[in-house]
């Protein structure tokens, strides 16, 4: 479903990204961790084209992202991407925030909009929010409209850049808790995060980046229990308090 090969970037003489390789099968569900500054956020954004590459070649679905004949504002439309930083827009309401590119987009009539937009708000708990600005929401409330939003449009695969990062920690579950349901339907995701509870329960695989290379990508289980890597096992050590 995604496949991400030999990628490399720089911004300038700072080397990002160095040769990271991994797939991500349909319905897989991959997290991406790793210490600050080691890639993660770019290598993501680079998956859904927000970051152009300097090499190697990114495909989604059958979709060369990396081509330069993508249209990549197709492409987002089919990948669904959840920011650390919610993104909604201020000044609409709840249900407009998760309206609007299924309308401008996808071309649905504003019924159907609004019908799937309070489907998805019941789903995440918060159809009784739909009137209300953003302003008038927790930030772990805020964080689950903006994944009602990206599932509205109906993605392939889900993106997800450090969704709990901004939050108070006792948010954090509720927006987990949306996300661990969509893996057990089976949705494609990938996810940057520092939560290693939520990879324990519901990652496939985990992928470990240290200083913009893939140092570790193997099954959950073997990451935790048998990680092969040095910097591996230093980092756990460190964020597992056993």
């Amino acid at each position: 479903m995604i496949s991400i090969d030999r990628i490399s970037k720089s911004y300038g003489a700072v080397q990002v990204l160095s040769d990271c390789s991994t797939t991500i099968g349909r319905g897989e569900v991959v997290v991406v961790c790793g210490p600050s500054g080691s890639g993660k956020s770019t290598l993501i954004k680079c998956v859904n084209g927000l970051e152009g590459v300097d090499s190697g070649t990114i495909t989604v679905d059958g979709t060369e992202v990396t081509a330069r004949a993508t249209d990549l504002a197709a492409l987002r439309a089919r990948i669904g991407m959840v920011f650390q930083h919610f993104e909604l827009y201020p000044h609409m309401t709840v249900l407009d925030n998760v309206c609007l590119a299924q309308v401008a987009v996808l071309r649905r009539s504003r019924e159907q909009a609004r019908g799937k937009g309070m489907q998805l708000l019941e789903r995440v708990g918060l159809a009784g929010h739909a009137g209300k600005h953003p302003a008038q929401l927790s930030g772990g409330q805020q964080q689950r409209v903006a994944i009602a939003r990206a599932l509205a449009m109906d993605p392939v695969a889900m993106l997800f850049d450090e969704p709990t990062s901004a939050l108070d920690p006792e948010m954090i579950n509720e927006v987990l808790d949306v996300m661990v349901e969509l893996a057990r339907e089976g949705m494609t995701m990938m996810v940057v995060t520092h939560e290693m509870g939520f990879a324990r329960r519901v990652a496939d695989r985990v992928v470990f980046m240290d200083a913009g290379r893939i140092v570790e990508d193997q099954p959950a289980a073997g990451f935790f229990d048998r990680p092969r890597n040095e910097r591996v096992r230093d980092f756990l050590s460190k964020i597992l308090h056993h």
